[in-house]
């Protein structure tokens, strides 16, 4: 750069033969005494070594030679005033370039060095050439830095020390020498050179603008150092980091052409804060999409919590993405769970409460909380320290007006419970190496359609993802893999979960879910489940499973397709419930089960894959059904596939409405279920009441409510062996346990019969 060759700025004053009137005495500003004229001055036409020159009586301790004209200065630029000069006669004083600093209003840029090294006479004759360099940047040769305020100056020479000499002055030079330190041929431009110190104290921003401004489509540099930046700061140049910077938490870098993860690193020379501000830099600039970690792995030794990193805002509404990285978990005790008892009190009239709570300081949002009669997967989320009560995700089933409750706390390498809402928060093909110590990542509080696409989740702790409030609305997760670090631990032993749901309208979609304590609690209802391997098997022979999924909400209206459902159960209940007794809500069911593969291995006979489990009494189920899927096992049998757990109540049969389970293969199944059954009986002795028990077959111990058909094979004979042509009174629900479907004739008869059986009412 040459600001004479390219923008034709004149910088040369013009020769001392032309005038002394624009040569000043003083400071060169205007107004100030000029040589013209002056008794102490002297124009030499003829010198041995200088041809024309000024010659100069020494007659006050500083006489100055200063141009009056206005040499511009911009950062970036280097500028270079040099003089030769002799000593003539008299005492030998000392000389130096000297400068007057202006800011565009021509008032004086104080603060800067304005003046360069002094340089002794020591003979008479002898040619000494003295100069000094102005520039920007702290570079090796500048003798005067000064800063963007600086417009232009008045530049000369300074005569000091003895008086009484003369002195002959050539032709004072100044010129642009920016190319020796910043070449146009070079791709980038460095910060020092637009005023950057680099020394972790002075703010380098403006430095970085200037920089940013100039490089015109190179590279910014950022050469060693530590660079303060103390207010948001904007790049839109390509960056290169050898140095670093250091900025305050709520302060956030921007650099809109080197936006990825390892820019970011290099830019604070530490894995973790760089991730935090290039997260801050993706929420708080508009032009920002995604964060790409260009295949980069972070080692985090603690939970990151990614509101704090944010810092300026609690609530984010907008689609931003996190991808391609992989996150490592170091081993320490930042991530060891933590574990809280306190008491409080609970009414299911205001069930999302807990009040009166002892303890509640050491109480955080996202605890899990266990105790009586509270379900899976309820955690804290809100804390009011001033009221001494918690906000829950979910209501309690069960517990007592008052009693104690435990609060653990379990540790996310990514947390973003801080946030009060984020939505379309996405996660693309990131790896979550947990190790063991961690847990994966913890949905913000509220918000919707957070999404995770191709992620790995590698042995997480105790979670793979969180939601401790509505956060979790229109869940995507997708193409995931979740592999867990209880693998060689009997099922029952496990405690791991996948994921769980607190809102609607999941999309759970082509994911593999190996060896997980659960695969997910999920409450909320229109979720769509389709296309994922889940198992969770053991080497415990004839060993007890667990179930995989858990649907908390009674009615969840939920599709379950084309999964491979191995070694764990589907489990319908209500313990999130906080009124479990039946009363007007619609009870179990708003289900479709089909298309499923369904296998267990050497798992216990009572096992069951599909498990109603009703908190409260008086619950039943309706519009269930369960089609066309392959319920297979291996290495013994098991009962039946589908069961009710009545730890706590049974349901009523008597209410099942809307339910099929019909054109199922079963394989390693002591007992088919199948509603509505085709039931073939023979009453082979004359007999005026057949019992036709369709029992065994009716899923989820239900009645034999319903007979829809009846047809008769090969006519019908009497005690006298005459045809017999009458039909039946057919009687419902008979037996012990209206298992019984009887059919009462006028007289006594024998033949074989197809009852199509089904054990709730269609309408």
């Amino acid at each position: 750069m040459n600001k004479a060759l390219t923008d034709g700025v004149v910088f040369m004053p013009p020769p001392f033969a032309d005038g002394l009137n624009v040569w000043s005495s003083e400071d060169g500003t205007p107004g100030s005494n000029t040589y013209d004229g002056a008794f102490n001055a002297a124009l030499v036409p003829a010198d041995q070594d200088f041809d024309s020159c000024l010659e100069i009586f020494k007659n006050d301790n500083s006489v100055k030679l200063t141009y009056m004209g206005q040499t511009p200065f911009e950062q970036g630029c280097y500028l270079r005033i040099s003089a030769k000069v002799k000593a003539v006669s008299g005492p030998l004083p000392s000389v130096r370039a000297v400068a007057w600093a202006a800011k565009s209003g021509g008032s004086h840029a104080t603060g800067y060095v304005e003046q360069g090294p002094s340089v002794p006479l020591t003979s008479y004759g002898e040619v000494v050439e003295v100069s000094a360099i102005i520039g920007s940047g702290s570079r090796n040769g500048v003798d005067m830095i000064w800063g963007a305020d600086v417009a232009y100056a008045h530049l000369g020479l300074e005569l000091t020390g003895s008086n009484g000499g003369i002195v002959r002055i050539d032709e004072i030079v100044i010129q642009d020498i920016t190319g020796a330190y910043l070449r146009d041929m070079m791709d980038w431009v460095d910060v020092r050179d637009f005023g950057a110190a680099a020394d972790g104290t002075t703010n380098d921003r403006d430095a970085f603008l200037a920089a940013d401004a100039a490089a015109n489509g190179r590279t910014v540099l950022v050469p060693e150092g530590v660079y303060r930046i103390t207010s948001n700061l904007t790049l839109h140049s390509d960056v290169r980091f050898e140095g670093t910077i250091s900025m305050p938490n709520n302060v956030y870098l921007s650099l809109t052409r080197s936006f990825d993860l390892p820019t970011y690193i290099d830019a604070f020379g530490d894995e973790m804060l760089g991730f935090k501000k290039a997260f801050q830099a993706l929420l708080n600039y508009a032009d920002h999409e995604v964060l790409d970690m260009c295949g980069r792995r972070l080692d985090v030794t603690e939970p990151i919590d990614m509101q704090d990193a944010v810092n300026t805002m609690t609530k984010f509404e907008i689609r931003r993405v996190i991808k391609n990285g992989q996150f490592y978990v170091i081993d320490g005790p930042a991530w060891d769970t933590s574990s809280v008892n306190a008491n409080g009190s609970y009414n299911s009239n205001n069930p999302y409460k807990l009040t009166s709570v002892t303890n509640i300081a050491s109480i955080k949002r996202g605890d899990l909380v266990t105790g009586n009669g509270v379900g899976r997967e309820v955690y804290v989320r809100d804390v009011d320290v001033s009221s001494n009560s918690i906000t829950l995700s979910q209501g309690l089933w069960g517990a007592n007006s008052s009693q104690s409750y435990t609060f653990k706390r379990f540790k996310y390498v990514l947390d973003f419970a801080g946030f009060t809402k984020v939505n379309r928060m996405t996660l693309s093909e990131v790896e979550f190496q947990c190790n063991g110590e961690a847990s994966g990542v913890r949905l913000a509080r509220d918000g919707e359609n957070a999404i995770f696409q191709d992620c790995f989740f590698i042995k997480p702790k105790n979670r793979g993802i969180t939601s401790i409030g509505r956060g979790c609305q229109d869940l995507h997760i997708e193409r995931c893999q979740f592999i867990s670090n209880e693998q060689g631990l009997a099922a029952t032993a496990r405690q791991s979960l996948a994921f769980n749901m607190n809102a609607n309208d999941a999309k759970i979609r082509d994911n593999r879910f190996q060896r997980m304590g659960g695969t997910a609690v999920m409450h909320g209802s229109n979720h769509i489940i389709q296309g994922n391997h889940m198992f969770q098997g053991d080497e415990v022979d004839k060993g007890p499973r667990t179930s995989g999924l858990i649907f908390t909400y009674e009615n969840n209206n939920t599709v379950l397709t084309g999964n491979y459902i191995d070694n764990c159960s589907v489990e319908l209940n209500n313990e999130h419930d906080p009124k479990p007794n039946f009363s007007s809500e619609y009870s179990f069911g708003g289900m479709t089960i089909t298309g499923n593969i369904f296998v267990t291995i050497d798992a216990a006979a009572w096992f069951n894959f599909i498990i109603i489990k009703p908190y409260g009494t008086g619950h039943y189920v309706s519009g269930f059904h369960v089609t066309n899927n392959t319920f297979r096992t291996y290495l013994g049998n098991i009962t039946r596939v589908e069961g009710v757990s009545t730890t706590h109540a049974t349901l009523n049969g008597w209410n099942y409405r809307n339910m099929t389970f019909e054109n199922n293969a079963y394989f390693g199944v002591n007992q088919r279920t199948i509603s509505p059954v085709l039931l073939e009986y023979s009453q082979n002795s004359n007999a005026s009441t057949w019992s036709l028990n369709a029992g065994s077959y009716m899923p989820f111990g239900g009645k034999a409510r319903r007979c829809s058909g009846l047809v008769f094979e090969d006519g019908l004979k009497d005690s006298s062996n005459a045809a017999m042509h009458e039909m039946p009174l057919v009687k419902l629900a008979q037996g012990s346990s209206n298992e019984l479907i009887q059919l009462k004739w006028p007289r006594s008869c024998r033949g074989k019969v197809y009852a199509t059986i089904r054990t709730d009412n269609p309408v």
